[in-house]
């Protein structure tokens, strides 16, 4: 005879019952099967003893749908995870609704065909993103090393690979390919980095003897006092140091120390001549003062023999006083030449009014107008007796235009002392 534990159709008793020897089955879509026997007890105790082992299946199931709703586990590792608990649950000793855990079971695999879609797509994303990354450091890793930025170039390539390192890995095939153009554009970087460091340490050793021969001879000259020559040469030395380029840094600082000293040592030494030389030099301007003022007064020039030689003596003692300033040079001789051209110019006046080829010359103009004049008024005579007044008019007019000039002509001879 059958016992029943529990009533029909409630709880996990409703998927079991017990015989009377304690033998206990199992309800399922594919019928009864035993799952056990407890005889010698109460026919609720038995089933209580299979349900709580249904109760134990079935918190299982709980906990693994929540797994793998949260994504805890991998969709491999899901699905391993639902068959094992699957085959327990169809060979379960367990009394309890086990079709219901079976169709949940059921039911997460579309769930994990779902994640694994998206992680599918998640992996594609980060894929692409994680390419794009990587394209980018090699167009920049490209560029680097065709430019010239020689200190800042290194710094970038280390960033560059440190953030390389951190993405993932693509592809092989990719992967390789585009890591292949990136070291290739760093090994290309740093040999010509290193050639350029290499030229840049020929030229700047080139340049140290360059500039110590230059620092030597601008210590020779800065004893010298032959101020106008050596500052020219100091000119000098200053356009081919600035040619000569930089040496190395340490030994590049201490020349130019060295070369700056001797510069300041002569120039220094020429501005205390110089000052001396200008006190000496505003002392003479003022002398030179006094004298165009005596100079000056020669003009304007009544007696040039006299004026000719009041001025080489003030010409004398001139030459006598020595330099004045340069700024002070250009307007006393400008004065002192303008006394020189007035006196010349009354020289001048002079011997034209002296010059006997001019006073001849002057004469014999004047002999000539006057012969002109003469003819002239014979003409005019002649045109009246014959009754042609427009020639006797026309001959008077010529007279009078020659007895104008003999009058200029009588002037010049009279102002030439004739």
């Amino acid at each position: 005879m059958t016992e029943q534990a529990g009533p029909e159709g409630t709880g996990p008793a409703a998927f079991g019952r017990v015989e009377s020897d304690g033998t206990v089955y199992v309800r399922t879509s594919a019928g009864e099967r035993v799952v056990g026997q407890v005889p010698d007890v109460p026919a609720a105790e038995a089933l209580g003893f299979f349900t709580r082992r249904f109760e134990s299946l079935e918190l299982e199931v709980s906990l693994l749908e929540r797994r793998i709703a949260t994504g805890a586990l991998s969709p491999d590792d899901a699905v391993a995870s639902i068959r094992k608990v699957r085959d327990a649950v169809a060979e379960a000793r367990a009394v309890g609704d086990l079709d219901g855990l079976h169709a949940r079971l059921e039911a997460l695999f579309p769930v994990i065909a779902g994640q694994r879609a998206a992680r599918k797509a998640e992996r594609a994303r980060q894929h692409e993103e994680t390419r794009a990354a990587k394209e980018r450091f090699v167009v920049e890793a490209e560029r680097l090393a065709a430019g010239n930025d020689w200190r800042g170039g290194v710094n970038r390539f280390r960033v560059l690979l440190e953030e390389w390192k951190s993405l993932p890995r693509l592809d092989r095939a990719t992967d390789d390919a585009l890591w292949h153009r990136f070291s290739s554009a760093r090994t290309t970087y740093t040999r010509r980095r290193k050639a350029q460091f290499a030229q840049q340490n020929e030229q700047r050793e080139a340049a140290r003897v360059i500039k110590e021969k230059l620092v030597a001879e601008a210590e020779v000259l800065a004893g010298s006092t032959d101020w106008g020559p050596t500052t020219g040469a100091f000119r000098d030395l200053m356009t081919r140091w600035k040619a000569a380029g930089p040496a190395p840094r340490d030994v590049d600082e201490l020349l130019w120390k060295r070369f700056r000293e001797a510069q300041d040592r002569f120039f220094m030494a020429k501005q205390a001549t110089l000052s001396e030389q200008n006190t000496e030099f505003r002392a003479n301007a003022q002398a030179k003062e006094k004298l165009l003022a005596e100079a000056e007064g020669l003009l304007p020039v009544s007696d040039p023999r006299a004026a000719r030689a009041a001025y080489r003596d003030i010409l004398q003692r001139w030459s006598a006083i020595g330099r004045v300033p340069r700024e002070a040079l250009r307007p006393l001789e400008s004065r002192l030449r303008a006394v020189d051209n007035g006196i010349k110019a009354a020289e001048d006046e002079r011997w034209r009014r002296t010059n006997p080829e001019a006073k001849a010359r002057a004469a014999d103009t004047a002999a000539k107008l006057e012969a002109q004049i003469a003819a002239l008024e014979e003409r005019v005579a002649q045109a009246e007796a014959r009754g042609d007044h427009r020639a006797a008019s026309e001959a008077a007019a010529s007279a009078a235009t020659y007895r104008e000039w003999l009058a200029q002509a009588q002037r010049t001879a009279s102002d030439l002392g004739g």
